[in-house]
């Protein structure tokens, strides 16, 4: 294939710059030719050219090429680059290169800074994009308006990419996921930064990630670490991994390592993955849950499989880790589950998912204290779970009774509800719903006298859907539940190994109840219940709605006789 007019290897370099990007022959200067980077023109026609040509470059003789762009602003409107392989683009660095993405002339347009998808260009296993570099630049996503959302409006979204390189952005405010990029081979995505991505995602659509990776094209194996990213304050998840398929095969190979999610929806989930490898991750502030398994996902499949370790998981408006759907094994080792407005670690079961019982879950060595409910909730059936090695203290912080209050101690503000005539227990309304003026809002702490509310939804800046109430508008709250326990079972356990555990309150208000409850939902059959010590709890060791059946119960200090069979 010959090369385009004017694009020889030796006459790529431009005015690349100085040092190693002049002496490349296989750089263009995105400057010389034809992008203006003034932040005015539009520099998409110019951009969309170069790709095109250097593409067919690569096709001809292999080589990759790459596009820099030096510091400026460079417009991009009313039309997204479809992207090409062997073309990369880097900048000058994030704050320096900034792509600012528009669509004043043509307001049906998603308008992503690169693209290239099954639907719109024929994307598979044998048309694929391979050996890109997406680096050290800006997408700002927040002029793209348009009527509803729409799945393509990314900053970045490729599918099956090979050899694929991502890394130094910072992408924030598009209308849906800022880096959605599907059936990742050999790639790593490191150090991206995406902030109040899917800003149009309204609950019902389960996109609008920070960093959302479909999964399943190239088949039971994809390659690709996701490392060093921090995702804030985006729509559903700050990230997260998806099969497309509910035929394909779950995917192995997937590691998230030492990434920071916050604010989001979901801080990170996986939502079909075998074998995801989630590693020195912090999960704060998300507004469902810090970490998920479930059947949310296009393919109503959960993961299964996979390991979380060395996680600090903390202050999610609802639960630390939310499991469910999945067919197990799944294992929870050495992490610190703290502070969350209901259940530290909740394994259930959505409907529309995989009912079945999951096999073979590993609760171990976590540090679990401070959760406004149970410190871990079984509300769906297991079976040869284990659960070891756990320190669940100070949890059931949701101790307040019901009350209610108006007048003139009364006043709000966007985030919060003060009655300087309340003495509450601080934390005691922890994850509770809060009704005033016709609104409800989440309660995420509270103090003798003020309760701070979650925002409405991520990246908002307020509580209240409808405005904040008027000062001395009456408000309500509802009672705690009876039951706090550090363990709660709640649904049908076969043969669980619970050892080593410590269960216990040293708070001068004990508010977790017991350190081992079954409730008249839950069974404890078979298991091998021993070493556990479940002292030290504001109503006692142990609470039998249900007594245990069968196996073998011994040495668990506060517990002298299992009131069931006891081999």
């Amino acid at each position: 294939m010959r090369l385009p007019e004017g694009l020889r290897p030796d006459a790529l370099s431009g005015a690349a710059g100085r040092g190693a990007l002049s002496a490349d022959p296989f750089v263009c200067n995105a400057r010389g030719h034809g992008l203006a980077g003034d932040g005015i023109t539009n520099d998409q026609p110019a951009l969309q050219a170069l790709v095109d040509a250097l593409g067919v470059a690569y096709a001809a003789d292999g080589q990759p090429r790459t596009i820099y762009c030096p510091s400026g602003m460079y417009s991009i409107q009313d039309e997204g680059t479809i992207w090409r392989s062997g073309v990369s683009l880097i900048g000058a660095g994030p704050a320096a290169t900034r792509f600012l993405l528009t669509n004043p002339g043509n307001p049906s347009s998603p308008t992503p800074l690169a693209f290239f998808t099954i639907r719109e260009h024929g994307a598979s296993r044998d048309n694929h994009i391979a050996d890109c570099t997406f680096a050290c630049f800006e997408i700002d996503g927040s002029g793209v308006i348009l009527p509803a959302y729409d799945v393509l409006a990314k900053g970045l979204g490729l599918q099956y990419v090979l050899r694929g390189r991502f890394h130094d952005l910072y992408i924030h405010d598009t209308a849906a996921t800022g880096l959605g990029c599907d059936f990742l081979q050999d790639t790593f995505v490191d150090n991206v930064l995406v902030v109040h991505c899917g800003r149009l995602e309204t609950g019902e659509w389960m996109g609008g990630a920070g960093i959302g990776i479909g999964i399943g094209g190239w088949g039971a194996t994809e390659r690709f670490t996701v490392t060093a990213c921090t995702a804030v304050s985006n729509g559903t998840n700050g990230i997260f991994v998806e099969l497309q398929k509910s035929y394909w095969t779950p995917t192995r190979g997937i590691r998230i390592v030492g990434c920071h999610s916050e604010g989001n929806r979901f801080g990170i989930s996986d939502w079909g993955a075998d074998g995801l490898v989630v590693s020195a991750c912090t999960m704060m502030s998300n507004h469902q849950a810090g970490y998920d398994v479930s059947s949310l996902g296009t393919s109503s499949v959960a993961g299964r499989g996979g390991i979380v370790t060395g996680c600090v998981i903390e202050d999610n408006v609802w639960d630390g880790a939310a499991i469910g759907n999945t067919p197990g094994p799944y294992t929870f080792y050495g992490n610190r589950i703290s502070r969350n407005g209901r259940y530290g670690y909740w394994q259930h079961n959505l409907a529309g998912g995989d009912q079945e019982a999951a096999a073979d879950m590993i609760i171990e060595d976590n540090e679990i204290w401070d959760n406004a409910l149970d410190g871990i909730l079984i509300d769906s059936a297991l079976t040869d779970p284990a659960v070891a090695g756990n320190r669940l203290r100070n949890n059931g912080r949701q101790a307040e009774p019901a009350c209610s209050g108006g007048g003139e101690t009364v006043s709000y503000t966007s985030l919060s509800l003060i009655d300087s005539a309340a003495d509450w227990l601080p934390n005691g309304h922890a994850g509770k719903w809060v009704k005033a003026a016709a609104q409800q809002a989440i309660v995420t702490a509270n103090s003798a006298s003020e309760l701070t509310l979650a925002p409405v939804r991520p990246g908002a800046t307020t509580a209240w859907p409808e405005g904040t109430p008027r000062p001395g508008s009456p408000y309500w709250l509802p009672d705690a539940p009876d039951i706090r326990a550090g363990v709660t079972l709640a649904a049908a356990t076969h043969s669980p190994t619970m050892r080593d555990n410590r269960a216990w309150d040293t708070q001068p208000r004990r508010t977790q109840t017991h350190g081992l409850c079954i409730s008249p939902s839950g069974t404890c059959e078979s298991g091998w219940v021993h070493d556990n010590d479940l002292e030290g709890n504001a109503n006692g060791a142990v609470r039998f709605d249900t007594a245990p059946s069968g196996g073998c119960w011994h040495h668990n200090h506060g517990l002298d006789e299992c009131p069931g069979d006891r081999t």
